[in-house]
């Protein structure tokens, strides 16, 4: 297991951990939150062995095998594939050990090796690594070009993918769906569920977390304080401890009161003098309590736009793409005031291309395309983070914006991102990712625009900002289109999903849940009724022929039928026990100080069935998928 006992670490000046304690057991998958800043990644490099404690002890077991993603790419000639299976030491030490004992002709040692080479999974791991790239949106096509071809976003997935190939017995993911689009994340979902090493994962993203941990470590004052389940039991379980810290906070200050009045009191008087040093004594020894911490130091709302015209831009039969590569065509869209449009669809599909062609960015080829006299559009991306002036601060930046506010007014509006005091002076370039990105939001903010467009807004972002932006969005009047792979987000904001398919966008007839199943299922719906030619003359089958077929495939299908029916069964039994547990935990007596044990045993038998009802699921849609198949594939051949 790993444990840490009276850890203390530094980042220069910085104390970011003062004696705090925690233990991940093996098996376990712990999500490790908190602020940017608060030492999350600091405390990734101790366990890497990249760094010490200022004192206290860290242990892990010595033979782990301990894997990571790596965070600079060569850009070699490597081809994508051989890259991603690079990462496996071991087998390219396996591999140049057989080609030196080929070339010595040594029997025995070829023997020996080929034996080694089964047991680290050699002999598939180019099927292997192919699966993984292609969960992570990599082509078939793609996977032979060389790494230098891609950009910076894509060759962190492929750091992303050597990691998941390595054998680990301890895996550590630091905001692994940064890079990622919500498809590469519902795929990265799945395969962590089946993960069966030890599992720590920095993350931001509320619906990540609840799917893939069973355990939250949240760095909270220089402390680690653990918590039993997902993010969801982390939420509540932190609001019931924040509740009784409060009051235990308000009595030991009332005691303090007591305490300080008799001192002063009586401290003079001979008569008390002995029940006045007894009074300071127990002053003295009492372990001083941190107030409760206060609310997310990030807040800050839209202004009303000055104009709302409607609509706000028009579309119809538009095409749009890249010199002569069309990406979107047909496109018949009205924003107006209001409009709060999340869009789906696959890598690639042109989700980006429709946002740059609303931002102005890209022109139409063809078709009719109107904006309204007064649009003003409040356009966010990542590529934006690098137009920053690297030399300039952040007021400055405001200050190129709007020439006559006062530099009070500014500090003031910059403060609601979190950019207060000196670090409203302090220079761009040595920032953060995260600061960056709320610098950049609070530029589109100050605009108020009236159609916002969002791609990837809470990449960097932690969990208090992502929170901030929710609210503000929900209180948004403009137009809003978002591109996000935060489920929470989209869920929170937006009143409409698109969903981008080829090279179409469609009004998505579902919700989230509905989106994750038509991923897994490999579904199009566009596919249906398309290239199907209506006069076409059938020859019909014998009716004889036909029903000895169903029968035959009924029985070649029973087992697979009978596994649904299981899996169906399981899912039924998990839900059940869920809303059964759902209701304990709405019992308030439940989070008194006395039942805790039961509370704790509560929470991990959701966590349990949540994890059973979520494995029950994921078995559930392979064997639908396989039975869709073939059933397709008998459809077929019956209409032959």
């Amino acid at each position: 297991m790993i444990q840490f006992s009276d850890v203390s670490l530094m980042r220069g000046s910085k104390v970011l951990l003062r004696d705090a304690n925690a233990t991940v057991y093996p098996g376990h998958k712990a999500g490790l939150i908190g602020a940017n800043g608060c030492g999350k990644s600091t405390l990734f490099a101790l366990i890497k062995g990249e760094l010490h404690t200022e004192q206290g002890d860290f242990n892990i077991p010595k033979n782990w095998q301990i894997v990571s993603v790596a965070q600079e790419t060569p850009a070699v000639e490597r081809s994508a594939l051989d890259y991603v299976i690079d990462g496996d030491k071991e087998y390219r030490k396996l591999q140049a050990q057989l080609i030196s004992a080929e070339q010595a002709h040594n029997g025995e040692q070829i023997a020996h090796v080929h034996g080694l080479l089964e047991h680290v999974g050699a002999y598939d791991i180019d099927s292997r690594a192919a699966t993984i790239l292609a969960g992570l949106g990599f082509a078939n096509a793609v996977m032979k070009n060389p790494v230098s071809a891609f950009s910076g976003g894509w060759r962190m997935r492929l750091n992303l993918a050597q990691a998941l190939l390595c054998h680990s017995d301890l895996l550590l993911l630091d905001e692994p769906t940064n890079h990622l689009d919500l498809d590469a994340v519902i795929w990265l979902e799945k395969w962590l569920q089946r993960y069966t090493g030890t599992l720590m994962l920095i993350s931001h993203d509320k619906s990540f977390l609840d799917s893939t941990v069973n355990e939250i470590i949240s760095v909270e004052q220089q402390q680690l304080v653990s918590y039993t389940g997902n993010y969801d039991a982390y939420e509540k379980q932190r609001a019931e401890r924040l509740r009784l810290q409060s009051l235990q906070y308000s009595k030991q200050q009332d005691q303090i009161a007591h305490l300080e009045s008799f001192i002063n009191r009586f401290g003079a008087k001979a008569s008390k003098a002995k029940q006045a040093q007894s009074r300071v004594k127990q002053l003295a020894k009492m372990e001083t309590l941190l107030p409760v911490m206060a609310a997310s130091e990030f807040s800050f709302e839209f202004f009303t736009p000055p104009k709302l015209p409607n609509p706000l831009i028009k579309m119809e039969q538009v095409k749009v793409g890249y010199d002569d590569t069309i990406i979107l065509e047909k496109l018949h869209l009205n924003l107006v005031p209001g409009s709060r449009i999340g869009l789906l669809g696959k890598n690639g599909a042109g989700k980006s291309t429709l946002i740059k062609l609303l931002a102005g960015e890209k022109s139409p080829m063809e078709g009719l395309y109107e904006t309204s006299a007064g649009l003003r559009i409040g356009y966010f991306a990542q590529h934006q983070l690098e137009f920053l002036r690297g030399d300039d601060s952040a007021i400055a930046h405001m200050q190129r914006l709007d020439k006559k506010a006062t530099e009070q007014s500014l500090r003031d509006y910059l403060g609601g991102f979190g950019f207060r005091g000196d670090n409203a002076l302090s220079k761009v370039a040595p920032m953060s990712g995260g600061e960056k990105a709320r610098l950049v939001l609070a530029l589109t903010v100050y605009q108020k625009p009236n159609l916002l467009l969002l791609d990837e807004p809470t990449n960097h972002l932690d969990l208090d900002m992502r929170h901030a932006l929710n609210i503000a969005l929900q209180g948004f009047e403009g137009a809003m289109v978002l591109v996000s792979h935060d489920r929470f987000l989209l869920t929170s904001v937006c009143d409409d999903f698109y969903l981008v398919d080829a090279k179409q966008v469609q009004p998505f007839d579902g919700d989230l849940d509905d989106y994750k199943d038509w991923i897994l299922k490999g579904d199009k719906s566009g596919d249906k009724g398309i290239g199907v030619d209506s006069d076409k003359t059938t020859v019909k089958p014998d009716r004889k022929n036909t029903k000895r077929l169903e029968a035959e495939f009924r029985q070649a299908t029973k087992s697979l039928r009978k596994s649904i029916e299981k899996y169906e069964k399981t899912m039924a039994e998990a839900q059940s026990k869920l809303e059964a547990l759902e209701q304990q935990l709405g019992d308030t007596e439940l989070y008194n100080a006395e039942n805790k044990a039961q509370l704790k045993q509560v929470l991990a038998e959701q966590a349990s069935n949540k994890s059973s009802l979520e494995e029950a699921e994921m078995y559930w849609l392979e064997a639908q998928e396989e039975l869709e198949i073939k059933q397709q594939e008998f459809d077929n051949m019956l209409a032959e």
